[in-house]
């Protein structure tokens, strides 16, 4: 079985209802279309061709880097034409008033091909489409959240929210990270190498932001809380992000474990963390768990007392924290979202049909199409299919 063999076997239609027009607002409308790349790096390009300012870019979320992908980016003031590159397009739509952001995304439209299986493998997997449309899928946070979690498996909020900045400022900047590209790899080893010995640092450096939040421990050689607020405010937003998203896992996963009977039950890998995925459910599963939804923790959350204040206290006590711990003192710019996320979800639209696989000889794919709700991921979808000993054998799958 194999995945994403090429960009295309992955793709990504965001979906909206946000309006633009030929006329007024202050907001130009693109449709950035990209092949393997992830949506920082294109905005990157588009800032530095364009010459305009960071944060005059904005967009909903992060799209797959190994994949086809459409989303939307609003800039302001921003040009009225497209931009073509090698890899990446962005295509002028209109004006609009505003900024498009995360809740314009009204859900995401997938394209995706399983390939490599033989005939009895390719069967079992188009099999469990009724499971995935009555029993739903654990709405987990994957792994494409936790991209900023680097080698040491700690969360440069966790650091962050104690006040330790020093420590998330090394975190965030010095810290080797999977995703590092040969340039940010250098620049992290050289500060590893001398951190506190800031001039140093700073003639070893080449002109970035690392070397701008350095030039400042020039002259404020302890004011680590300063020197973190440096660090681009989309960046610290993510590193939030995918701290809340682990601590809300942890809490899907207990929830989950709460209801369902421990032999239905299978453990698969997600970013610093094994969770729980089920086969069918029962009748009195699915209705303890459908219309489930959990809060995102974090100080602003006020809970009554009763079940859910009890699995929140009972699990983040686990991880060491509480919820009047998971706030950001400092810069008063970054904080915590807040708002109920669904426990389960079904894909809208789903098919799934079986084809030669024209890449692999004698061999099968599955071809899946549908639609997901705004925050939700495909490849939990993915896991899923692919890692249910119950309903398939996974030797079989090869």
């Amino acid at each position: 079985m194999k995945l994403k063999c090429v960009p295309e076997d992955f793709q990504v239609e965001e979906l909206t209802e946000f309006e633009c027009s030929a006329k007024g607002g202050a907001f130009a409308v693109y449709k950035l279309t990209k092949r393997s790349l992830g949506t920082p790096e294109a905005i990157d390009a588009v800032v530095q061709r364009w010459k305009i300012q960071r944060h005059a870019v904005s967009y909903g979320g992060l799209k797959d880097r190994h994949a086809v992908t459409q989303q939307y980016v609003t800039i302001q003031k921003g040009p009225r034409r497209d931009l073509e590159q090698s890899s990446f397009s962005l295509v002028y739509q209109g004006q609009t008033a505003r900024a498009f952001g995360p809740p314009d995304i009204a859900g995401n439209r997938f394209h995706i091909v399983i390939r490599d299986l033989p005939k009895h493998a390719a069967d079992h997997l188009v099999a469990l489409k009724e499971s995935l449309l009555v029993d739903r899928i654990p709405n987990y946070f994957d792994d494409q959240r936790f991209g900023s979690l680097g080698s040491s498996q700690e969360f440069i909020a966790q650091p962050w929210c104690a006040g330790d900045y020093e420590r998330a400022l090394w975190l965030a900047i010095a810290e080797p990270n999977v995703h590092d590209r040969p340039g940010d790899k250098e620049e992290k080893r050289i500060l590893r190498e001398d951190w506190g010995n800031w001039e140093s640092c700073k003639s070893r450096l080449p002109k970035s932001t690392r070397r701008s939040i350095i030039t400042y421990l020039c002259d404020h050689p302890t004011n680590f809380k300063q020197a973190f607020a440096l660090i681009r405010v989309d960046l610290r937003g993510l590193y939030l992000s995918a701290y809340q998203s682990f601590l809300w896992n942890h809490l899907l996963a207990a929830k989950i474990r709460q209801v369902c009977k421990e032999e239905n039950l299978f453990n698969v890998e997600l970013a610093a963390l094994k969770v729980p995925f089920f086969g069918a459910l029962t009748a009195e599963e699915q209705m303890r768990l459908t219309d489930v939804k959990l809060p995102l923790p974090s100080a602003r959350l006020e809970l009554e007392p009763g079940p859910t204040l009890d699995l929140y206290e009972e699990m983040l006590g686990k991880l060491g924290t509480a919820l009047r711990e998971i706030r950001v003192k400092y810069p008063r710019d970054s904080f915590f979202s807040k708002g109920d996320r669904p426990a389960l979800i079904v894909p809208h639209s789903l098919s799934m049909t079986i084809a030669d696989d024209d890449r692999y000889s004698r061999r099968h794919k599955v071809i899946l199409d549908f639609e997901l709700p705004r925050g939700s991921y495909a490849t939990i979808l993915l896991k899923r299919l692919t890692h249910d000993p119950i309903h398939q054998n996974r030797e079989g799958m090869n």
